[in-house]
């Protein structure tokens, strides 16, 4: 039913830079990473933490089978963080296999080769220097890490090119995919919402499991 819904989607959509789901799904995709993380690394809460994954992966599953920019951006996450070796848990594992099976039935957008290489390496470089010891000992590049702006950088020049594309037509360079500018404040809206989920994540924790303890005890009395 789902995948179903995604093929309806991609032929509406396919060709498009920006449609009126693609900010909410950015938004969905940053919180429910975030939640996925610390459900599992701060309270250590599989169950949520899966869940999460799920809502994760079919967001951004969305995203790149509607969106070439979308496809680029979270193929070149995946393949940076897989070469850095940080799908180190179920609920990665969970939320890369239900986005690689949406990818892989209903297919994806053209991107650009140059372009997906641009975004891998600056998402290893991001993930390799988080994890830096020596990192730690400058707040600068500590803080330049952790909120991964080699990324953002990346994003923010290929987007700015693509500005540039759009006032110089004939500006073209092989394989290399210029973004829309509003893929940039799009992926702000991403990393917002992830950062936003860690700040207030004991709330959103502490809401989730009184949601989760209604509808059990609303599924008992029914059961019963």
């Amino acid at each position: 039913m789902i995948i179903h819904f995604f093929k309806i989607l991609y032929k509406t959509n396919i060709g498009c830079l920006i449609n009126i789901f693609t900010p909410f799904f950015y938004a969905i995709s940053g919180l429910f990473m975030k939640i996925s993380d610390d459900a599992h690394d701060r309270k250590n809460n599989n169950f949520l933490g899966v869940m999460a994954a799920v809502i994760c992966g079919i967001s951004i599953g969305y995203l790149a089978v509607t969106n070439a920019d979308a496809a680029v951006i979270f193929l070149g996450i995946l393949i940076g963080t897989l070469m850095a070796w940080k799908i180190d848990c179920m609920n990665h594992i969970i939320s890369l296999l239900i986005f690689l099976g949406i990818i892989l039935i209903i297919g994806i957008p053209p991107i650009g080769i140059i372009t997906l290489i641009v975004c891998a390496g600056a998402a290893f470089l991001d993930e390799m220097g988080n994890d830096s010891a020596w990192v730690t000992q400058n707040n600068i590049l500590y803080n330049f890490f952790q909120y991964r702006f080699t990324l953002k950088i990346a994003i923010f020049l290929l987007a700015v090119l693509g500005l540039f594309k759009v006032l110089i037509p004939s500006l073209q360079i092989p394989d290399l995919q210029f973004l829309s500018f509003y893929t940039f404040i799009f992926f702000c809206l991403f990393e917002i919402s992830y950062e936003i989920a860690g700040l207030k994540f004991d709330a959103i924790y502490n809401g989730l499991e009184s949601l989760l303890r209604i509808i059990r005890s609303v599924d008992g009395s029914t059961n019963d």
